[in-house]
């Protein structure tokens, strides 16, 4: 996990303000991205809340410094003046991982006005490059300012299939692609931008950034800027930008492209 020298470069590129209520959503690296930001934001001296609303592997010390497993707000607030970053869930279950809280409970933590930036891991994606929400998905809370969309770069030009695509039906759908033919910039576009898209249920003030990921790969860095070209030729007034990123690598943030 990278260090605080990062903290700059991660607020800029993403266009982050002194405080901010992130939801992630998409695929290809949100719960790398969260701790990310978290830890480096927290080495700044913001104090941070990480959490979701659907489900999360349950953090190592790495990640978090501590875990609020269902404890009241009050209580929550007080480990986060004394830990500086905070993961919240529900409860742990069955399969080992750790249950979310609803977008209310997200809402009465941010109304507190006591965190600088609350990061929400919003949908899942079972480890695709690429997804399409199912109806229920993405649950983003009605506080949240900034969308980071992720995709990715491995799902570039590969071939619409399950294995690349999570939910590759409702993708196929989406987009009118087919089974088996290729995954166009277009049709990932689309994904992101559709009213049943990855962005669906965008608060109407919230601003959205696309983020590809793991652009470090073969070809990754130039498919993400000719997929970037695309989405920000799109009609979506809330995308300005899209980062480029390699969230597992050195740096996190390779470019940011601008519309």
């Amino acid at each position: 996990m990278k260090d605080s020298r990062y903290g700059n470069i991660l607020k800029q590129s993403l266009g982050l303000g002194e405080r901010e209520n992130i939801s992630l959503v998409g695929a290809g690296g949100k719960t790398t991205l969260m701790y990310l930001l978290a830890k480096t934001l927290s080495a700044s001296g913001y104090q941070v809340i990480t959490t979701t609303t659907t489900k999360l592997l349950e953090p190592g010390p790495d990640e978090t410094p501590f875990l609020a497993l269902g404890e009241a707000h009050d209580s929550v607030l007080e480990k986060l003046e004394l830990h500086g970053h905070v993961t919240v869930a529900s409860q742990r279950l069955a399969d080992g991982k750790l249950q979310g809280i609803n977008p209310r409970q997200v809402d009465g933590l941010w109304e507190s006005g006591k965190i600088d930036y609350l990061i929400v891991e919003a949908d899942g994606a079972a480890r695709r490059p690429l997804k399409a929400p199912a109806f229920y998905e993405p649950v983003i809370p009605f506080s949240t300012g900034l969308v980071v969309a992720l995709v990715g770069a491995d799902g570039f030009e590969a071939l619409l299939s399950e294995d690349k695509v999570f939910r590759s039906d409702i993708f196929s759908r989406l987009t009118g692609l087919a089974q088996g033919e290729k995954i166009t910039y277009q049709a990932i576009s689309v994904t992101l931008t559709h009213r049943n898209g990855l962005t669906r249920g965008t608060p109407p003030a919230a601003r959205i950034v696309p983020f590809v990921n793991k652009v470090d790969l073969d070809a990754g860095l130039r498919r993400s800027k000719e997929f970037a070209r695309v989405i920000l030729d799109s009609e979506e007034p809330r995308i300005d930008r899209v980062v480029l990123g390699q969230v597992q690598s050195d740096p996190p943030i390779v470019e940011v492209i601008y519309r």
